[in-house]
């Protein structure tokens, strides 16, 4: 008898503690799927952000990689799944320094368009006014102020373009 009830006991502990075990599974489940979706939720924006100002990968890039050692099978779960480094691959970090250099050479073009109607228009009033000291003085400015704009525009081009390269360096294939 004695026999019996260690046995019924050694029974109803063993079914607990293997109820404790997929209850604590379970929970362990959800609270990766849980961060899972978290992660995705945040770099889902980080994606659309970058898409929309190719810098801000600047600031993306290193959150996401620190996240990938914080949570390393949970971004080796989102690569499988994206088929690629995800939050963001290669080709997206070529495809944003791609994009910012268009960026460049569109705002080239509409400075350029801009300070050649400037220019020409402290020409004209130069000529009209006879040469006069006063307007000769207003196109210099209008040159000093095209060559400043530039040179600011194009340093943060230039900054920007080499961080955005060296993201591609650094980032696996």
């Amino acid at each position: 008898m004695l026999l019996a009830a260690a046995l019924v006991v050694a029974g109803a502990i063993l079914w607990s503690t293997q109820t404790m075990v997929r209850a604590w599974r379970a929970a362990q489940r959800d609270e990766a799927l849980t961060r899972q979706a978290l992660l995705l939720q945040l770099f889902s924006s980080g994606v659309a952000a970058v898409r929309a100002d190719p810098p801000s990968l600047l600031v993306w890039q290193p959150l996401a990689r620190t996240a990938r050692k914080l949570f390393p099978d949970d971004f080796g779960a989102f690569d499988r799944a994206a088929g690629g480094v995800f939050p963001f691959t290669r080709e997206q970090i070529e495809g944003a320094h791609a994009r910012w250099t268009a960026e460049w050479l569109a705002w080239e073009q509409r400075h350029d368009a801009e300070f050649k109607l400037k220019a020409s228009m402290a020409e004209h009033e130069l000529a009209a006014s006879g040469g006069s000291p006063v307007m000769r003085a207003r196109l210099d400015a209008v040159e000093r102020e095209k060559l400043e704009a530039y040179q600011r525009r194009y340093e943060e081009y230039i900054r920007t373009a080499k961080a955005l390269q060296a993201l591609a360096g650094d980032q696996p294939d």
